[in-house]
């Protein structure tokens, strides 16, 4: 089918015909002496300064014309004079370029009246010109689907998506240079795997040609991340990309990125210790505060210990009975539905005992939890992989930070017994045979590297995309995420 453009389109090919009379609209390089940030600092009077961006606003008048040009961290003005660039490289640039479209400006910097650092160019270069229009200044991607889809857009006309993403990125320096300083080392693990493991999820599948081998992507790096303490080493840590096939909301996408770090010979109360400072110096570093303002509500982060709340105690309160002590999924979903709380329609997809714990805990506790809280004391049937509690074998040492109804990380003092181990693995296979589809395989290999001895460990894993969240007030993950994945448009 043959592509149909817009008035504004067609005019700008033209132009583009025009320029290739000129110059070549598509160069190759150009070299710049400083940054938009970078010049905006200069002193006036600094000359011979070579600055490029796109353009984002043009007041073409007579004899003298103001642009604004942009990059991705800064915007800077340039003033551009016929009778300093010429008559006919002002004509080209008056009839010719328009915004949207890339230049390279070099010139001297002085400030306006009215206190703007502005470039005054002695010379214009054409560096790439833009076929299609940028949207309306004051109105720029209102369809939130479009943001989307057309991020690159989004972040040339939006400031709070500037603002987010180069927050993002300043995040991930943090974070580097948080856990390096603490003697943590990053490695990489598959993101191909061969078991399902490492999380409670409903996993991706795909099949590997070469070997001929069903395989599924990585739902969580911490078997992997274990085995690297198995081999030695002490503090390890992954930014990973992590994939679970299950529903979309604004806080969930099948495709996310988590951070997991553990530690050898830490118990989990050392893993709180360390969170708090991490979360602590990361809202200073992008916030400037520790008091957050998110969705309408102001969340304290200052306090030197936040509250705690004891899972296991609470869903006993809420339910009026000791729900570990049922193993029967059916049983415990007939005593839930006789407290009045839940019907048996709201039920419906909790096929195990430890989905329909999570569905009570999901929608009676975490849900309103606004300030920082540390819940702990977990049922062990919700945590394969976790260290069951050395008084009551029915609770693990697990400790999750809520905010705002939303889990920010999970964390454990790790199973290191490998026959416990094996018995909750088969536990997980009894729970698939129930129906339930988020359960972990028997990994015979990460048994094999549990029996080659582990020492005491504490790991916590957290989603980078809710903390972005968070820290900047957005209302759902895909505001957070550059590129979320989209529905194909009929």
């Amino acid at each position: 089918m043959e592509k149909v453009y817009s008035e504004q389109e067609l005019i700008r090919r033209e132009k583009l015909n025009a320029i290739k009379e000129v110059c070549n609209p598509y160069p190759e390089n150009y070299e710049r002496t400083h940054l938009l940030k970078e010049a905006r600092e200069l002193n006036d009077g600094e000359n011979n300064v070579r600055i490029a961006g796109r353009i984002v606003f043009m007041r073409k008048m007579g004899k003298l014309s103001f642009v604004k040009i942009r990059d991705i961290e800064s915007m800077m003005q340039l003033e551009v004079k016929i009778d300093v660039i010429g008559e006919e490289n002002y004509e080209f640039f008056k009839k010719q370029i328009d915004t949207g479209d890339f230049i390279g400006a070099e010139g001297e910097i002085f400030t306006t009246g009215t206190g703007e650092k502005t470039l005054r160019v002695h010379k214009l270069t054409f560096l790439g010109k833009a076929l299609r229009p940028l949207p309306e200044k004051f109105h720029g991607l209102t369809d939130i689907e479009e943001k989307y889809r057309q991020r690159y857009v989004d972040l040339i006309m939006n400031e709070d998506s500037r603002r987010v993403f180069l927050g993002r990125s300043k995040f991930y320096s943090y974070l580097h240079r948080y856990l390096d300083s603490h003697g943590f080392m990053e490695v990489e693990t598959p993101i191909l795997q061969t078991s399902v493991s490492g999380a409670s999820a409903k996993p991706f599948y795909t099949h590997h040609n070469a070997l001929d081998t069903d395989c599924t992507l990585r739902i969580a790096p911490e078997i992997y991340l274990k085995e690297c303490i198995v081999a030695g080493y002490d503090k390890v840590y992954e930014v990973s990309k992590c994939f679970r096939n299950e529903g979309m909301d604004p806080q969930h996408l099948q495709e996310f990125t988590q951070v997991e770090w553990y530690c050898a010979y830490w118990r989990y109360e050392d893993n709180i210790k360390f969170f708090t400072e991490f979360i602590k110096g990361a809202l200073e570093e992008l916030n400037g505060s520790l008091v957050l303002n998110y969705q309408g509500n102001e969340i304290d982060f200052s306090k030197d210990e936040w509250k705690r709340l004891d899972y296991c105690k609470e869903l006993k309160k809420i339910l009026g009975f000791d729900a570990l002590k049922i193993t029967d999924s059916k049983e415990l979903k007939d005593k839930i539905v006789e407290t009045g709380l839940f019907s048996y329609s709201d039920l419906e997809e909790a096929k195990s005992c430890s989905q329909l714990i999570d569905y009570v805990y999901k929608r009676k506790i975490r849900e309103g939890i606004l300030e920082p809280t540390i819940i702990y004391n977990y049922p062990a049937v919700l945590k394969p992989l976790a260290r069951r509690n050395d008084d009551d074998k029915t609770r693990v040492d697990v400790f999750q930070v809520v905010v705002a109804g939303t889990e920010l990380c999970n964390a454990y003092s790790e199973l290191v017994n490998p026959f416990e181990q094996r018995e909750t693995f088969e536990d997980q296979v009894k729970a698939k045979a129930e129906g339930d589809e988020e359960t972990m395989d028997l990994d015979e290999n990460y048994l094999s590297a549990m029996e080659m001895g582990m020492p005491p460990i504490s790991g916590l894993g957290f989603g980078i995309d809710r903390l972005m969240m968070l820290i900047f007030d957005m209302p759902s993950v895909r505001d957070v995420v550059l590129f979320p994945m989209m529905k194909e448009r009929n």
